[in-house]
């Protein structure tokens, strides 16, 4: 079980790469979703060889609903209605940011090593993905010029994030853990009205191009 779960955690960073080096969006947001998904399954592979219980099944099916379903649908419908279908001239350029996210995870990887975990038994790999996976997700919103791309570095912190609060998943009540998910779901729905707002104003999902408003 415990290769499996270094697997998971492997194609986690993986796709993690791949979306800073994805210039196309559709593809950004496929990966993602597939991230979703394997976050989903996390909670119950880690919880080995005991019956998942209530808890652990909520976490599961609302993170694979949310994660791997809903948002991705959303933001796949936003770029269908508009005209952006890749990222073409980021802040930074994709190999200089593809090799800041390898150093952000080999960094990870090194810290993680030296911090104690709260839980004994987590695998090792569960914090260094955590870590690498929130750097990717910032690297997404500073770099990326297009709504889509900072939504999609958006939803990988928050990815990273969700697998940091899986070593504590024990502990926190189901109710809190779901609403974390739906505080996800409003805020990238409120986002893809922004997106929509900013292609009518100013024919573009290029944030750069705001600004040309003036009052």
């Amino acid at each position: 079980m415990t290769g499996w779960i270094d697997l998971l955690f492997i194609l986690v960073l993986v796709v993690d790469l791949f979306v800073l080096a994805a210039s196309r969006l559709r593809a950004g947001i496929r990966a993602v979703a597939a991230q979703g998904g394997v976050l989903a399954l996390l909670p119950v592979v880690l919880a080995g060889d005991a019956t998942p219980t209530r808890h652990v099944a909520a976490l599961a099916i609302g993170a694979m609903a949310v994660k791997a379903v809903a948002i991705p649908w959303l933001l796949l419908r936003a770029t269908r209605e508009s005209t952006v279908r890749r990222e073409a001239s980021p802040l930074v350029g994709f190999v200089p940011t593809l090799l800041l996210g390898a150093l952000g995870i080999g960094a990870s990887i090194w810290l993680a090593s030296d911090l104690p975990l709260p839980i004994p038994g987590m695998p090792p790999l569960l914090v260094p993905t955590s870590i690498g996976t929130v750097w990717t997700g910032l690297l997404l919103l500073v770099t990326r010029r297009k709504a889509v791309g900072q939504v999609l570095g958006f939803l990988v912190l928050e990815n990273g994030l969700f697998v940091l609060g899986l070593l504590l998943s024990g502990f926190m009540p189901a109710m809190v853990e779901v609403g974390v998910l739906l505080d996800l779901f409003a805020a990238v729905f409120v986002m893809g009205l922004v997106m929509f707002d900013i292609q009518r104003a100013v024919g573009s999902l290029d944030t750069e191009r705001l600004s040309s408003l003036k009052d």
